[in-house]
């Protein structure tokens, strides 16, 4: 090969070189130089509200799983079979849940959103109002308890959010608004919770224990319960209100359960008075010895059938089922009195009826 000829073919190789870089440039592998971003506008109100919120609240939120005898948490590992969320209530490490979520547990663990997991004990547990109390056993910094606010002026309508760990998957916020007040959760126990908030925030599994906030970030209810055929969010969730919590929790704090006021009264259900005809709670049996019994009280004669005793009414305030008569009670209190209206053989008459706490004697 000449000298001529080899400038030649180092000129052509150099032009396809250039060719093939350009191509590459400008083909698919590489792809097309990245699009320029368009600046953010300024955030409404309404969604600098709810960043609010949920920067406020969720260092309070926190995660607790639980294990049973048959399947222990270990050391290297705080993941379990079962979850659900809880809310820090004060600076003594103590935290709020719902007891099905602790319940039959025999190791707790509480995780922080900064991803922090310790043990934790549980203080007390109060089935009837499907809440319980843990304490955090060790934390290197404890978050703010939650702002406490009052469920007696919430309104249907205005605006609730709710913040846990749905399915596991922590620090999830959803909002809705106040659906219904008022309703009635029946509880493991046997017993309701009255004035249950409804709300159609959406609450899943593993948000059970968590926080119910207003649109000041103050505490309301307690999540504890959906209503669903498919065991997922369906619009109708419903919250422990924390007006109860607030009565509740100090004497889950101070004694490790809480009093049962009872009268000592076996009653019929509102459809066996509706079937006979009795407007009112009918009582089947009294409790030997019973305060119920020593009042006079009389329950079904059950060689005859007869019906003894109706109560129509407690302290004033009409009964139609149970959760009337144990909503008078629970408002007097134990070691008090309240006052009912009995009918019996057509004529009524009042008694003053001693309440106790029936859950010392079971």
């Amino acid at each position: 090969m000449n000298k001529r000829t080899a400038v030649v073919l180092s000129v052509i190789a150099a032009i396809l070189l250039v060719f093939a870089a350009s191509n590459i440039r400008q083909s698919g592998w590489t792809g097309p130089p990245a699009r320029a971003i368009t600046a953010r506008g300024v955030l409404s109100d309404v969604e600098k509200a709810n960043v609010e919120i949920f920067e406020k609240v969720s260092p309070s939120v926190v995660q607790v799983v639980t294990q049973t005898a048959a399947n222990p948490l270990s050391e290297e590992q705080e993941g379990g079979s079962a979850s659900g969320t809880g809310i820090v209530w004060d600076g003594d490490g103590h935290v709020i849940t719902n007891n099905h979520v602790v319940q039959n547990a025999t190791q707790v663990a509480i995780r922080f959103a900064s991803g922090e997991a310790v043990r934790a004990e549980i203080v007390g547990t109060a089935p009837n109002y499907d809440l319980a109390v843990l304490r955090i056993r060790s934390a290197r910094k404890l978050p703010p308890a939650v702002a406490v606010g009052s469920s007696a002026d919430l309104k249907v309508g205005q605006f609730a959010f709710a913040i846990g760990n749905p399915f596991g998957l922590d620090q999830s916020m959803s909002s809705g608004i106040i659906s219904a007040l008022k309703r009635r959760l029946p509880t493991s126990s046997g017993r309701e919770i009255s004035n249950v908030i409804q709300t159609d925030t959406a609450i899943n599994p593993g948000n059970s224990g968590g926080p119910l906030l207003d649109s000041a970030g103050r505490l309301v209810g307690v999540t504890t319960a959906i209503l669903s055929p498919s065991g997922s969010n369906a619009g109708i969730g419903f919250a422990i209100p924390v007006d109860v919590v607030n009565r509740i929790v100090p004497e889950l704090i101070r004694d490790g359960r809480v009093p049962t006021p009872g009268i000592g009264v076996v009653t019929a259900n509102e459809t066996v008075a509706t079937r006979l005809g009795a407007e009112g709670l009918i009582v089947v049996r009294t409790a030997p010895s019973s305060p119920a019994e020593r009042a006079g009280l009389r329950g079904v004669d059950l060689s005859t059938g007869e019906l003894g005793d109706v109560i129509t009414a407690a302290d004033g305030k009409p009964v139609h089922r149970l959760s009337d008569l144990t909503d008078a009670i629970e408002q007097v209190g134990v070691g008090k009195k309240v006052r009912l209206s009995v009918k019996r053989d057509g004529s009524t008459r009042d008694v003053e009826v001693a309440v106790v706490d029936i859950g010392r004697a079971q």
